[in-house]
């Protein structure tokens, strides 16, 4: 396994960061149990989830991620070989049966509680605001319009609720996820009084949306951010398991098919476009995805999900994969062919 530091902290986290959105509902809690075995014993130290978990989020699964973590915390008394990141949900149609005052008043400190006791855990190394409360454009949507919403500033608040817990000691370090470059550049403004540094950001990243490269990686490069990639695999499409048109059984757009985002026509022309690069190279076409976001300049870690331990191993062996320019070149041709179908 290969590490890197959280930005401008002396912690170190594995490249590959075991995600667990699917935990308790794609998988149980044995399941869960045995992929982190694995993950820790495989060197993966990093372990990424949130009160919202698992996805699709619903009022009868609320958290049951965070419980299976804590109750595997219980079981192996492993807490001090991870580093554990979580997050508090933002305000939503797709949150609201978690709280519907976004990061307002006392929400952030019923979170952490909430948090701290499903994980059965004292402190949290990586706390992430999980989406703005702010309307904006967090999926990429092509046609979308900018109007007057009832937001108000309120970063250098939360920032100071933050920094409470921080010197409570229940959160060590704190980020940002699903945000955007104005947001993220408002949140760092307030390094300068003293309040804490957003030293992550946990957003979208694959051979199928390379959004980020346009003006977040040089916040990432030039005020020591760490990109969080997620859905590396475009929710599996990037393994090819879809491709001439399968739908294997119990996959996740089998189950969940409202999840569109990687499985339009442009997203399927450009994955068959990246396997005949794997091909020809002679690696798979998930070795190819994988590495190619474990590499960027800007990544500290990318977070992979799995459901079984077979994609697990696979998933954690990328780090081994290096790409040459020469493939580099032959990617960045596809993604001037089709760039970014899955915004």
């Amino acid at each position: 396994m290969e590490y890197n530091y959280l930005p401008d902290t002396n912690i170190k986290v594995s490249k590959i960061c075991l995600g667990t959105m699917t935990w308790g509902r794609q998988n149980t809690q044995e399941e869960a149990f045995e992929q982190m075995n694995f993950s820790l014993e495989n060197g993966v130290n990093f372990f990424d989830t949130a009160e919202l978990y698992p996805v699709p989020a619903t009022p009868d699964k609320y958290a049951d991620t965070e419980k299976i973590i804590g109750n595997w915390f219980s079981k192996t008394g492993k807490r001090d070989k991870v580093i554990l990141a979580t997050k508090i949900a933002g305000p939503g149609d797709y949150t609201a049966h978690i709280r519907k005052t976004g990061f307002k008043g006392n929400s952030i400190n019923e979170a952490i509680e909430g948090s701290l006791k499903r994980l059965q855990t004292d402190y949290i190394d990586l706390y992430q605001l999980h989406w703005p409360e702010r309307i904006t454009n967090t999926f990429g949507n092509r046609s979308f319009q900018y109007y007057n919403d009832s937001w108000e500033d309120n970063f250098e608040e939360i920032l100071h609720i933050l920094k409470s817990l921080i010197d409570e000691g229940k959160i060590r370090h704190v980020g940002l996820s699903n945000e955007n470059p104005w947001g993220i550049m408002k949140f760092l403004e307030y390094v300068k009084k003293g309040l804490p540094k957003m030293i992550t950001i946990q957003n979208p990243y694959s051979l199928l949306n390379r959004l980020f490269e346009v003006g977040s990686s040089e916040i990432c490069k030039r005020e020591f951010v760490g990109l969080l990639a997620y859905s590396p695999l475009g929710f599996g499409v990037l393994s090819g398991k879809y491709m001439n048109k399968k739908m294997p059984k119990n996959s996740r757009l089998d189950l969940f098919p409202n999840l569109k985002r990687y499985s339009n026509v442009n997203s399927f022309k450009a994955t068959e476009l990246y396997n005949e690069i794997a091909m020809k190279h002679g690696i798979s076409l998930t070795d190819l995805s994988l590495s190619f976001v474990n590499d960027r300049p800007f990544v500290t870690s990318n977070i992979i999900g799995a459901t079984s331990i077979s994609q697990l191993k696979e998933n954690i062996e990328s780090v081994n994969v290096k790409l040459s320019p020469e493939i580099i070149k032959e990617i960045n041709a596809v993604n001037e062919l089709i760039p970014n179908p899955a915004p």
